[in-house]
């Protein structure tokens, strides 16, 4: 169950006009917590990531599909075309079953290694023009006092850098 305080974080997100995946973000930070803590685990960061994501999709946000997954008109009209049948197995059953099984998962999915990793492997896998574009669109959604506080930390970060150099 996503916090109360992570949906209202993604609601200021899309007010000020952020991208659904920044306002996933918060409910990604929450999964990871979750599992640091050691509410349950998770095989790899991926799989953190896409729990997070799924809290996100529940809450509201309108986080795209994964590409090559299929397109959520699709998916529609298959979930409406798709017999009802009886389950013998209740919903709760399920969900018990489920956290049941992430419990069993190690922690090390969470770890900032496997998170760096990860982050790693998904840049590598997009272009220099997107990673332009999302660069520019987070400029342009940070506003000045966001851009002139990125600036002065961009400036202690050169300022450590060239301190620890010597």
């Amino acid at each position: 169950m996503p916090r109360a305080s992570s949906i209202a974080q993604a609601r200021a997100d899309k007010r000020e006009g952020k991208a659904p995946t920044t306002q996933a973000g918060h409910f990604v930070r929450d999964e990871i917590e979750a599992v640091r803590k050691g509410k349950h685990g998770v095989r790899s960061a991926k799989q953190a990531i896409a729990i997070g994501l799924s809290e996100a999709r529940r809450a509201g946000v309108d986080v795209p599909p994964k590409k090559g997954a299929a397109q959520a008109k699709t998916k529609s009209t298959e979930a409406k075309s798709a017999p009802r049948r009886a389950s013998s197995e209740s919903t709760s059953r399920r969900a018990q079953a489920a956290l049941k099984a992430l419990k069993r998962e190690s922690t090390a999915g969470a770890s900032s290694k496997a998170l760096s990793a990860q982050a790693r492997s998904a840049a590598s896998k997009r272009t220099a023009a997107d990673r332009s574009a999302a660069a520019k669109k987070a400029a342009s959604t940070k506003g000045a006092a966001g851009r002139s506080e990125a600036a002065r930390k961009a400036a202690r970060t050169r300022a450590a850098k060239k301190e620890s150099a010597r």
